[in-house]
């Protein structure tokens, strides 16, 4: 019989500055899947009146968007290195690299890959809000 993992961490970065980081993630993702659902998001017809009855909502969800983006960014890039280590390795064991139990290993991997590009190379992933999730609730924070 297994026992339950103990807890061999502490986290520097809390965890609700996690969930914070979910959050922005889920709303950045959500922006780009309403962006492309309809196939044709950026198609516009004009008639020979446009100039008088277009108005510019698409470039303020657009404004906005990459406000997320940057926001979430300029977020990462504040963490100290720790945090940041931190943040990769939940990420890691959220999308299953690592096993919670493996929690050591992954910080271990997330500090010697330490660099100014942690933003960009957390952005880049997919489902970063999933997997901060799931690494959350595999460590139990």
């Amino acid at each position: 019989m297994r026992r339950p993992l103990e807890k061999e961490w502490e986290l520097s970065i809390g965890p609700d500055t996690v969930r914070l980081f979910i959050l922005k993630a889920k709303a950045l993702s959500a922006a780009v899947n309403e962006d492309y659902a309809d196939g044709a998001e950026h198609e516009v017809e004009l008639d020979g009146q446009a100039h008088d009855n277009h108005h510019h909502d698409g470039l303020v969800e657009e404004s906005s968007e990459n406000l997320t983006e940057e926001e979430l960014r300029e977020l990462i890039n504040d963490l100290n290195v720790d945090e940041a280590a931190e943040l990769v390795a939940l990420a890691w064991v959220g999308r299953g690299d690592y096993d919670a139990s493996e929690w050591t290993d992954a910080l271990t991997a997330a500090r010697e890959r330490a660099n100014k590009r942690t933003a960009k190379y957390l952005l880049g992933m997919p489902l970063l809000a999933d997997w901060l999730e799931e690494g959350l609730e595999a460590i139990g924070a």
